[in-house]
């Protein structure tokens, strides 16, 4: 390690994030780049690609460690290496620079990862849809539920920013935007589900 910077073993870099340590994020991110580097060297990419892969793997373990959904049966190292190796296979796979099948590849090791990744891509992709629905939903609805849910203003800030008579009707009118935007996202869903 570089002078000045605690070393840590597996079990402190995960109760470090999980506090919130930036420090620990930083040193457990330049730690494993190289060997995720090297990988994706090795199979065709670029240092950009490799960067991209790995931001990519570690957002996926600081998410699981945040929402204290990580169960880790393997080292962070492998962990993250069977992340980021399943990212950049599939990202050839799209590419077409990919000869084989990625089932032929997966899973090389039982490392929890894949079933992970697989759920942060879900959990992308429906944020994706939900953002798709705010946008049709039009104005005020979309304004509205923006304040409320995304800015944390209160129904009061509402009532005056769109000028309903009292924080009742903006309470109401803010649920019937909400159910029009989860009519238009489940109609979404449902079509994406069927391709």
């Amino acid at each position: 390690m570089g002078k000045g910077q605690p070393s840590y073993t597996d079990e402190e870099f995960v109760t470090a994030i999980r506090r919130g340590d930036d420090r620990a994020l930083a040193q457990l991110y330049r730690l494993h780049l190289p060997m995720v580097s090297h990988f994706v060297l090795q199979n065709s990419g670029t240092e950009d690609e490799a960067k991209d892969v790995y931001q990519e793997g570690v957002m996926v373990f600081y998410e699981k460690v945040r929402d204290g959904s990580l169960e880790l049966s393997c080292q962070i190292k492998t962990y993250l290496y069977a992340v980021c190796r399943r990212l950049w296979l599939k990202r050839l796979a799209e590419k077409g620079r990919f000869g084989g099948r990625l089932d032929d590849h997966e899973p090389f090791l039982e490392t929890g990862a894949e079933a992970d990744l697989a759920e942060a891509e879900e959990r992308d992709r429906r944020f994706a849809l939900m953002g798709e629905a705010l946008e049709q939903i039009g104005e005020p609805c979309r304004s509205l539920l923006e304040g409320f849910y995304l800015l944390d203003r209160s129904m009061q800030q509402l009532t005056a920013d769109f000028g309903y008579t009292n924080a009742d009707n903006a309470k109401n009118q803010k649920y019937k935007c909400l159910v029009r935007l989860k009519k238009l996202f489940f109609s979404h869903y449902k079509e994406e589900e069927s391709y």
